[in-house]
């Protein structure tokens, strides 16, 4: 028996026979061409036919896994159509007198090298989407049929990688599970898996060899792990543990519509965090009672250039109009720390962690701030929008930022156009604002915790250092005792609290969060449903009991 280790993309168990896939080579030659003129037709030709596929597969994407995950072929129009994009294709075609096909190709990597260098893994992962955007390219210019994966029966497939184009086309009763030897986690790829229900790993440890194809093998997506001709003691063990991932999942589904209700009669809201509107489909399928978390930046992290308030403000309005009456928290753009973005200029930091970040970026750049706050307030006419302020640590910050939004208020009402009243909240995830949560209190309408930022603060440990992870301890005293104070100050101001880090979805903290009185927890759309099985099943009273 083989066993091999990559990264959990999308959990799930697959037993079946290995298929090695090999992606052509479509090699790319430089030539000298003096008639640039008709080499950036062809290009442009390319690109023509390029978007005319990518309409195609934003149809077949629809109707495979909905309008949300459909919006990555929208992205890659975008990408295609980037006046940076196609200027350095034309340039280099002009300057140098190259063939079309090295002008793509030099592009490309020269974009996929850019975001390689990001520190933020979601933006390394739009890598991947300049590759599969050049492939196509390339594909048209040379005459090569578009890459299409075609398997005869029910396989685990293995490949260098896969781009997104290639994964909304598996045909899901022949694809038990895929795994790569590249590929990341936040790429297009791996949200396509996750939401296609596809047992998925990443740069994983394999090497690519056609010995491989035939051969049985078990794919254990939770635990990040490839068997290759299993022994007889690992065959009953993943049968089993398949068995009992298809009950719990039938247990799940039957808790929707169900209320988050503990065995003696507390009540608490589980709300889904997500990154786009992409997320949406899953936030509604899994039952979620809202939108605790959107994380805004990522229209700033996924551009060249800043997102227009009207780019904005129809994202937002999605947002509200999908969830309803349900309650939708963005959170303010949070730039900074291991979220950087090239076309803010910002000054390199010794400790971006400590440094100009989140919201004081926005409150020492009012314009950026105040074009998403003009989008917000319009948004938030078309539904039930919150707006969550991220990184605060005193009460004079929250005061500036009613300034600013007052501004933005007065403009908006100058031009006619429509606002609403959303509510406001902030992020308590230093332990200045978990100290004074109850001065804070009573300037905001609801506090969320963060806990992922919170712990590092309090604990004085960098969360991107993996090696300090064994002194990293999120159960620690003080975290809970900061978390259970701002709960304290903000029920005595008549606010609610809520947590949105990844201590939320802790099954080994729930009891102790409910004792807490917490309001509201905001996880995983696909923690929503094991969690709140977690909740039906815990009595408050025997934790308030032992505490």
């Amino acid at each position: 028996m083989q066993v091999y280790h990559g990264k959990s993309v999308c959990g799930g168990i697959a037993i079946g026979k290995v298929s090695v896939y090999g992606r052509p080579e479509g090699r790319v030659e430089r030539e000298e061409k003096q008639n640039q003129e008709a080499e950036i037709c062809r290009y442009r030709e390319a690109a023509g036919i390029a978007l005319e596929q990518l309409d195609g597969l934003y149809e077949k994407a629809l109707r495979q896994v909905g309008e949300a995950e459909a919006s990555i072929f929208e992205i890659h129009r975008m990408m295609l159509k980037d006046s940076e994009f196609q200027g350095s294709i034309e340039d280099i075609i002009h300057t140098l007198s190259v063939n079309a096909e090295y002008a793509v190709a030099r592009t490309a990597e020269d974009l996929e090298q850019k975001f390689q260098a990001c520190e933020d893994a979601y933006m390394r992962g739009r890598a991947a989407d300049i590759e599969d955007i050049s492939r196509r390219l390339l594909a048209i210019l040379q005459g090569r049929e578009e890459e299409r994966i075609q398997e005869k029966e029910p396989v685990i497939l293995l490949a260098d990688d896969l781009a997104p184009s290639q994964t909304v086309q598996l045909d899901k009763s022949q694809v038990l599970a895929f795994v790569t030897a590249r590929g990341s986690l936040n790429s297009h790829t791996a949200i396509l898996a996750r939401t296609m229900g596809i047992p998925a790993l990443v740069g994983t440890d394999i090497p690519l060899d056609e010995s491989l194809d035939g051969r049985p093998g078990i794919v254990d997506g939770a635990a990040g792990m490839l068997y290759i001709d299993p022994d007889r003691e690992t065959c009953a063990r993943m049968r089993k543990a398949l068995e009992e991932e298809k009950e719990k999942k039938e247990l799940f589904r039957t808790l929707i519509g169900k209320e988050n209700l503990t065995l003696d009669g507390q009540s608490i809201q589980l709300h889904a965090n997500i990154g786009s509107i992409k997320d949406l489909d899953m936030v509604l399928q899994n039952d979620a009672d809202g939108i605790g978390l959107f994380r805004s930046e990522f229209l700033y992290l996924e551009r060249n250039d800043f997102p227009t308030e009207e780019e904005q403000f129809r994202i937002y309005r999605t947002v509200a109009e999908a969830m309803g009456k349900k309650r939708a928290i963005i959170r303010t753009l949070d730039i900074g720390a291991d979220k950087q973005c090239a076309y803010f200029g910002m000054e390199k930091e010794e400790n971006p962690a400590l440094g100009c970040r989140a919201i004081r970026l926005c409150l020492t750049r009012t314009e950026i701030f105040k074009t998403q706050l003009r989008a917000l307030l319009r948004a938030s006419a078309y539904g039930r929008l919150a707006i969550m302020y991220p990184m605060i640590t005193s009460v004079k910050e929250v005061r500036r930022i009613r300034e600013i939004e007052e501004e933005a208020k007065a403009e908006l009402e100058a031009r006619g156009l429509p606002q609403g009243h959303p509510e406001q909240g902030i992020m308590i995830e230093t332990p200045a604002a978990a100290m004074i949560s109850d001065l804070l209190a009573r300037e905001v309408d609801f506090f969320s915790i963060g806990t992922n930022d919170l712990t590092q603060y309090v604990l004085a440990l960098d969360r991107q250092n993996q090696s300090l992870d064994e002194f990293r301890d999120t159960h620690h005293p003080a975290v809970l005792r900061m978390i259970e104070l701002t709960v304290e100050n903000a029920h005595r101001a008549g606010i609610w609290a809520g947590i949105c880090g990844e201590l939320a979805a802790d099954p080994e903290l729930t009891g102790e969060f409910l004792a807490m009185g917490v309001d509201e927890l905001s996880v995983a759309p696909e923690r929503i449903l094991p969690l709140r099985k977690a909740i039906r099943e815990t009595d408050v009273s025997e934790y308030i009991r032992i505490r």
